[in-house]
């Protein structure tokens, strides 16, 4: 008591309150992200387990595609932050445009490609024909959403950087409220089944994207910098994204493949991993928030060259990941009994949820940890590494999983499958957080 000086407290606090200034609304936005799937969920659960199902296999696909264009924020993020700490807002906002306007360009594209193949997609996991059809006729819907989706990314990855978290969290509450709105209009007012859900959903992105767009263009003209046709920008944004597009794959591989071994389980257990992945992702996106902090905060103070604050930030970010996860996964064991009846009212998927809800719970824990992790390492422009290590937990991950699908393990060994894939991501990136070569000092 007494051994560390007043002004080391003082400064502690000061960090923490950045923190949670940031923290606490990137935490709501991050909450409200994942109940467009869960909204989805349940809507969708009250019309047919194989409805549920599609829904689950049409999920799937969208979180590995717009999983793997979120280096739009996370690499936004960061670049913004590392100029606005160096003085540079005006540059800031420049490569924020850049990267909204190769947000939009792909997102075109991946529209386009997928009303082509939606079919062809869904088949990769082997589902039931009754289920592929739900599956395609969603995605196919689903997926003219995508321009808005990615330019919400960008946006938001813009606004994080200029430490902003305010902004996106009010557009995304009323987009997921317009989407639930939507929702139930044609799913069940109108009758349009698993399309309305899709149609909803693009419809709520498309709005919030021309909010957010109009939110950053403000900014940018107060800065007198103009959003024009700039290819060597968007080129620029694109090659600098290219490590964390390595990383996120790695990461949306085991997803994908984890996914494609529950499809073929049968319906029962794939409409029970769509709740239980729905959860888990409410989960992590919940731990997210403080990554979301450490992009911004880790990637202003190394622009403006304050190595020691960044060690402090990383831990006391390190304290929070811990005490979110360990909450959040106490709350989702706890209080199953108040809403798992809302995803389905079949008592099949509801049993086979609850046997492996006590095991998604417990890996929360080492989740706010490896999260953290991450999002420190983001914010330092460590992406190089990031995806070597994605690709090294990957191949930890790849036999587990083979071998539950081989053996006919069932959904619990499949998610212990997965927590080894957890632990490997946790000690690739406690490796590198420990030493200093990821901590490069400037813009």
């Amino acid at each position: 008591m007494g051994s560390t000086p007043p002004s080391t407290h003082a400064d502690q606090r000061r960090l923490d309150r950045e923190l949670l200034a940031l923290a606490v609304p990137a935490f709501a936005t991050l909450l409200a992200e994942p109940l467009l799937v869960l909204a989805d969920s349940a809507i969708i659960g009250h019309v047919s387990t194989d409805a549920l199902a599609g829904l689950g296999i049409a999920s799937s696909v969208v979180g590995v595609v717009v999983g793997l264009c979120v280096f739009l924020a996370y690499g936004t993020t960061a670049s913004v932050a590392r100029r606005l700490g160096a003085g540079d807002r005006a540059g800031a906002l420049a490569g924020g445009l850049d990267g909204m306007t190769l947000g939009a360009l792909i997102g075109v594209v991946l529209a386009i490609v997928l009303q082509v193949a939606a079919t062809g997609v869904v088949g990769w996991y082997g589902v039931e024909p009754v289920v592929a059809d739900q599956a395609a006729s969603y995605l196919s819907v689903v997926s003219l959403g995508f321009p808005g989706a990615l330019v919400i990314l960008a946006a938001t990855g813009v606004l994080r950087g200029l430490q902003d978290t305010r902004t996106p969290l009010l557009v995304v509450v009323v987009m997921n409220l317009a989407n639930i709105g939507l929702n139930l209009l044609f799913v069940h007012g109108l009758g349009w089944g698993i399309t309305g859900s899709g149609t909803g959903t693009a419809l709520a992105q498309t709005g919030a994207a021309v909010w957010l767009a109009l939110t950053v263009l403000r900014g940018a003209r107060r800065e007198q910098v103009r959003w024009r046709w700039h290819p060597s920008g968007i080129l620029t944004a694109a090659r600098s994204s290219g490590w964390l597009v390595l990383r996120t794959a790695g990461l949306q591989a085991a997803l994908l493949l984890t996914t494609a071994v529950a499809a073929r389980m049968g319906a029962v257990s794939m409409a029970a991993h769509q709740v239980l992945y729905s959860l888990w992702m409410l989960l992590t996106f919940a731990m997210d928030a403080v990554a979301i902090a450490a992009q911004a905060l880790v990637g202003r103070y190394l622009g403006a060259g304050e190595a020691s604050t960044v060690r402090s930030l990383l831990a006391r970010m390190l304290g929070w990941g811990v005490l979110i996860g360990v909450t959040g996964g106490l709350l989702l064991w706890a209080g199953q009994g108040l809403y798992l009846w809302l995803f389905t009212p079949d008592a099949a998927v509801v049993g086979l949820v609850s046997s492996v809800l006590p095991l998604v719970a417990g890996l929360t824990v080492l989740g706010g940890v490896v999260f953290v992790l991450d999002g420190v390492l983001i914010g330092a422009g460590d992406t190089r590494y990031l995806a070597w290590a994605s690709l090294v937990n990957l191949l930890v991950y790849l036999p587990l999983a083979i071998m539950v699908a081989v053996t006919g393990g069932g959904l619990v060994w499949l998610w212990l499958a997965y927590a080894g894939f957890t632990l490997s991501r946790f000690v690739t990136l406690g490796l590198r957080a420990r030493g200093t070569g990821w901590m490069r000092l400037g813009v």
